[in-house]
């Protein structure tokens, strides 16, 4: 005689006193995923384990403002140009240098807080280059040293060999006719005799 089973796979689920696994549903699906009665979502969280990149220091320090006396100057007497050249090489073109100054050039003046959307560029960039948090924490900087943070951030972009003054554009631009010119080796294969 067959008995009535709504689902017939009784034979594939877990008894119904055992918890439910890591990944799974209280109903089971009745599909094993191998022999084992190991689940799927058990064997793929211990074989992605993140790997963590140990950071690295920033070129020059918080304070090495008169290192690029130039950059002082225009930071000094107009931020949002600085911020903007930064941005832009942040954002890796997407945004231009000119909306990016006039942005935190409005943000300034109705709120006095430019600091508060530089700081968010700041923590971009150190994801980008794995920087440490030196001194402290982004938002802390920006907010007490926002200009000696703005000159650092644009030395570590000239450091690493952006000309800021040119964009994004201009320096992917530069860096093609640079590949460009560079002279490629000859090709000599193994046999070959001329």
């Amino acid at each position: 005689m067959a008995s009535f089973n709504p689902s017939g796979y009784e034979k594939f689920s877990d008894p119904p006193s055992a918890p439910p696994k890591l990944g799974q549903e209280a109903a089971t699906t009745g599909v094993p995923f191998s022999s084992s009665k190991e689940y799927y979502a058990d064997s793929y969280q211990t074989n992605t384990r993140l790997k963590t990149k140990t950071r690295v220091p920033w070129s020059s320090g918080l304070c090495d403002c008169f290192s690029d006396w130039r950059n002082c100057c225009i930071t000094c007497w107009c931020p949002c140009v600085t911020f903007g050249q930064i941005a832009e090489i942040v954002d890796k073109g997407s945004s231009s240098c000119g909306v990016n100054g006039a942005l935190y050039t409005l943000i300034a003046c109705v709120t006095g807080c430019a600091c508060c959307y530089s700081c968010f560029y700041r923590a971009k960039m150190r994801q980008q280059y794995m920087l440490k948090k030196h001194p402290c924490g982004d938002c802390l900087v920006h907010c007490f040293c926002e200009y000696c943070a703005l000159c650092q951030e644009y030395r570590e972009l000239r450091t690493r060999g952006y000309d800021l003054s040119i964009g994004w554009h201009g320096n992917m631009e530069k860096q093609s006719r640079e590949v460009a010119m560079t002279p490629m080796p000859p090709v000599v294969e193994d046999g070959m005799s001329r």
